[in-house]
């Protein structure tokens, strides 16, 4: 593929795809995750109680009904001792889930270190740390191995509950290395690998020390999927221009193997929202917050507190449109969730203490004994008040610096059946290319266009709120999670089965002894011999593409071949042609003088 920039992959699944339907087939799919969707408590030697957790996958693939799942994976606790670990094993059995024990030090060195400071930070444009590129490469090599050697013990646990037929879908920048690891204990798993971040540019991944043993572990998975074209376009460049493969519009292909990459839109179980605002508990707390804040109008934002969600920002441009806009300084209430995360990390602390200051600060300059322009709460709400929130909000504003997809701007429409409320989404959050059309768009990073944006939200005309509305809504219902998870694991039936038929299609070997008559037989043979790889002696390229010059004046024709291509040469009714993309010097300086060359 040379320099060239890959085609694009397929922006999700192929014209013509005929589901094979999932319902009644029962097949079983392991769905292997860095965390199991469970919070575990230990209540005694022998004793867990175990919750169901929250968070996007989780939502996702409670919506898939017609497989039979089973979930692999950390359940978040050390558990040393094989007494409890025979006992969690035993509770999480209930709820569909396998455990992975991982102790310490390998939670310390793989979770924390490689996945949350060196993979996360890179893929959300935010860079390698800091301290990683001043320091010796030691601490980062261990933090690669533990990171390996915890893809690995996934993979044990896979091998134990495997059954042939089975689909494994490895999931998240956690287990990029998992594939690799199933497919060399047996090459017939059928293995998906789906990432929820952003796949950042190749100019940002090409920083990565392990960039390419990471990617060349992703392609043994026969499907890799991404929530978006770009993201999954930005995959394909970077195997292109760090490995040097060939981009298709299908994926990757690698000496004949063909990788699928396609982008598979996450959704949410909108039913489930639709669902909650009918519970008496959801309707209460909907009484109370048109109580609570009569006369206003309600804007929302939900976030994990964290760097890429971008409430700074949001905050900031809340400021700029109460100081352009003092006619509406009390007639709008801006209600910020920020779910605590990573508060033992510094960078955290300090953006909690940022956002608090700009709070207080705004609250101070605005508000009154009476009422304040924002609530902010650093907790997370339970389910049915959380749909509660979102039902009586008047415009959401979601300013992700980045985001894999954001499901809270699906959320937020689920529940808008009767409000049909407005969404602010950032561009940079994966969910803009499925609600720009109902959205307002906007750049998180212009607070001024945020300002403007709010303002347009709070006086949109009823008409122009019903049709971006109607647009979203028809899209968080009809694309949901059970269909995002159906299409990913028949495409990934459906590309195995293709890959087969590929293999299968193959022409034969030449059949050697035929071809060594043939060839004695004849008066008259022309052999046409490639130079680089073929003739060659092997160059450690340390990973690199070819074009380096200085290795091409490295290369040196392979010892045992110099004696046979003599007398291949020698022999008068024999043709020799040597083609290579390198220089004629090059050639010059490696192969005898007697052999004639052809430059292509």
């Amino acid at each position: 593929s040379g320099g060239h920039a890959p085609r694009p992959p397929l922006s999700g699944p192929r014209s013509g795809f005929r589901r094979l339907g999932l319902r009644g087939m029962k097949q079983r799919l392991l769905v292997v995750a860095n965390r199991l969707p469970v919070s575990a408590n230990r209540r005694g030697e022998d004793q867990w109680s175990l919750e169901i957790s929250a968070g996007g996958l989780v939502s996702a693939l409670l919506g898939v009904k017609d497989v039979d799942a089973k979930w692999i994976g950390w359940a978040g606790v050390n558990v040393p001792d094989e007494v409890g670990q025979q006992a969690l094993t035993n509770a999480l059995a209930e709820k569909r889930c396998i455990p992975v024990f991982l102790d310490e030090e390998i939670v310390h060195q793989y979770y924390n270190g490689y996945c949350n400071n060196i993979l996360w930070p890179l893929f959300h444009y935010l860079g390698l740390p800091q301290e990683d590129r001043l320091a010796t490469t030691r601490n980062f090599e261990s933090q690669f191995d533990a990171y390996k050697r915890a893809n690995q013990m996934f993979a044990d646990v896979v091998y134990q509950h495997y059954q042939e037929g089975d689909v494994i879908w490895c999931h998240d920048y956690h287990l990029m290395f998992l594939p690799r690891c199933l497919k060399e204990h047996d090459i017939n798993m059928k293995v998906g690998w789906f990432l929820h971040t952003p796949f950042p540019s190749s100019e940002i991944y090409r920083t990565l020390p392990s960039r390419s043993e990471l990617l060349r572990s992703v392609l043994c998975a026969d499907l890799v999927g991404f929530h978006t074209y770009d993201y999954a376009r930005h995959f394909v460049s970077a195997c292109t221009r760090i490995l040097g493969l060939e981009g298709t519009p299908e994926g990757v292909e690698d000496q004949g193997k063909l990788t699928r990459v396609a982008a598979f839109p996450i959704g949410i179980d909108s039913d489930r929202f639709k669902r909650a605002l009918d519970i008496d508990a959801a309707k209460r707390h909907v009484n109370e917050l048109k109580q609570r804040f009569a006369g206003r109008k309600v804007m929302l934002g939900v976030d994990r507190l964290d760097m890429i969600k971008g409430i700074p920002q949001k905050i900031l441009a809340f400021e700029k449109f109460l100081e352009e806009n003092p006619e509406w300084i009390d007639k709008v209430v801006l209600l910020q969730i920020a779910v605590p995360t990573r508060t033992d990390v510094p960078e955290y602390q300090k953006l909690t203490s940022q956002v608090h200051e700009i709070v207080g600060r705004i609250n101070g300059r605005f508000g009154t004994l009476s009422a304040v322009p924002i609530h902010h709460l650093d907790r997370s709400l339970d389910f049915h008040a959380l749909c509660a929130l979102y039902a009586v909000t008047d415009v959401a504003l979601v300013t992700s610096l980045r985001d894999g997809m954001n499901l809270v701007s699906y959320e937020y429409v689920a529940c808008q059946g009767s409000k049909k409320g407005v969404l602010i989404l950032s561009e940079f959050a994966g969910a803009a290319q499925s609600l720009g059309a109902g959205a307002i768009l906007v750049n998180p990073w212009n607070i001024t266009e945020v300002a403007d944006s709010i303002k347009h939200a709070l006086t949109m005309t009823s008409d122009e709120r019903e049709k971006r509305h109607r647009h979203n809504y028809a899209h968080v219902t009809t694309h949901t999670a059970q269909d995002w998870a159906e299409t990913f694991v028949c495409e990934l039936n459906d590309t195995v089965a293709e890959a087969l038929m590929r293999t299968r299609q193959v022409p034969p070997d030449l059949p050697s002894r035929t071809a060594i008559q043939q060839y004695l037989q004849s008066k008259n043979r022309l052999l046409i011999l490639g130079f680089n790889s073929t003739l060659t002696e092997p160059v450690e390229s340390s990973g690199r593409r070819g074009g380096d010059q200085i290795k091409e004046m490295e290369l040196k024709l392979h010892p045992d071949l110099k004696g046979p291509l003599r007398a291949l040469c020698e022999d008068e009714s024999t043709t020799v042609i040597v083609l290579s993309g390198s220089d004629r010097s090059v050639l010059d300086e490696v192969i005898p003088l007697i052999l004639s060359f052809c430059d292509l």
